[in-house]
C-alpha cells in the first residue's frame, strides 16, 4: 500500500505525497484536542505510515503537526504514564519505537516544527535528520518536573547535538527554550516566520529529493555514524559505502548526465 493509503486508514496521522515537491511526503500528526500528545494510538498510526515509506517512491519525509493543535508534539500522553508500572514501561520501551523508526528510515526526514515540541515531541524531532522551526515554536524536555526523565532518546541524542552542558541544562532544569535560542545552541537548524517557513522546509526537501535514492540512503547512514562510532571506524565505514555506490546504476547515470549536461534519471539501483 502507498503511504497515503496507509494514512487514510489511520485516525491520528494524515499523509500527502508530491503536493509540495515531487517525491516528498508530508506526514502530519493529528490529535489536535490533545495537542498531538503521543499516545499509544498515535504511535501505532505513525509507525504504520513510516513502515510504508521504504517500499514507496517517497524520497524525503516532512514530519509535522496538525496546525489546529498549536503544536508539533506537546509531549507524551501523561495519563498513560500515571498508571504504568516499571514492568509495563519496559514493555512499552521495547524497540523499535517511533523514535527509532524515524531514525532508521532510509530516506531523509525533516522535522517541520510548527509549534511546541516538548518531551516526547522534542525527542521525535531529535530523531529526525534536520529540524526547521517556526519562530513561535518552543522546544524542551520538561520530564524532570514530573519526577521522571526523558525516555525516548533525549539523554543520548541531545548531548550529541548540542553538547553535554546544554543537554544537562535542558534536561535537569526542565525549562523549554524558544525557537531562536534553540537555533543558537544547535537544537534546531533554522527558524522562520510565516512568510518563509514552508518555503524553507519544502525547498530543502525538494533539493534532497532530486538526488539518487540510494545515494541519499548511504549518505544519511554515513553521517549518522559520525556520532556513533570512533573516527577511524567512521572513515572506514564511509569508504566502504562510497565503494558500494561505485557499483550502482545511479553512479553511472549521475556521471553520464554530468558529462552530457542533462538532468539524471535515477533508477534507485
Amino acid at each position: 500500500m502507498s503511504v497515503e493509503s496507509v494514512a487514510a486508514e489511520r485516525e491520528t496521522v494524515a499523509a500527502t505525497v508530491g503536493d509540495r515537491a515531487e517525491g516528498v511526503a508530508t506526514v502530519e500528526l493529528s490529535r489536535p484536542a490533545a495537542r498531538n500528545a503521543l499516545d499509544a494510538q498515535l504511535r501505532a498510526d505513525l509507525a504504520a505510515v513510516l513502515e510504508a515509506v521504504p517500499d514507496s517512491d517517497v524520497r524525503v519525509v516532512v514530519l509535522t503537526g496538525d496546525p489546529e493543535a498549536d503544536a508539533f508534539v506537546a509531549g507524551a500522553d501523561i495519563s498513560e504514564l500515571r498508571e504504568r508500572t516499571a514492568l509495563e514501561q519496559r514493555e512499552a520501551s521495547k524497540r523499535p519505537r517511533v523514535y527509532e523508526r524515524v531514525d532508521d528510515l532510509p530516506v531523509p526526514v525533516i522535522a517541520r516544527v510548527n509549534g511546541h515540541a516538548l518531551g516526547g515531541g522534542c525527542e521525535l524531532a531529535l530523531a529526525c535528520d534536520v529540524r526547521i522551526a517556526h519562530e513561535r515554536a518552543t522546544v524542551g524536555q520538561p520530564e524532570i518536573g514530573l519526577g521522571i526523565m526523558p525516555g525516548g532518546g533525549a539523554t543520548q541524542r541531545l548531548p550529541r547535538l548540542v553538547g553535554e552542558g546544554q543537554a544537562m541544562r535542558l534536561i535537569l532544569s526542565g525549562d523549554p527554550v524558544d525557537a531562536a535560542e534553540a537555533a543558537e545552541i544547535g537544537l534546531v537548524d533554522a527558524v522562520h516566520g510565516d512568510e518563509t517557513f514552508d518555503d524553507a522546509v519544502y525547498d530543502l526537501a525538494a533539493s534532497m529529493a532530486e538526488h539518487s535514492p540510494v545515494a541519499l540512503e548511504f549518505a544519511k547512514t554515513a553521517v549518522q555514524a559520525a556520532s556513533r562510532v570512533d573516527l577511524d571506524a567512521g572513515i572506514e565505514y564511509e569508504a566502504e559505502l562510497f565503494a558500494q555506490l561505485c557499483g550502482t546504476e545511479d553512479k553511472d547515470e549521475g556521471i553520464d548526465a554530468f558529462f552530457e549536461d542533462r538532468e539524471p534519471d535515477w533508477s534507485g539501483k
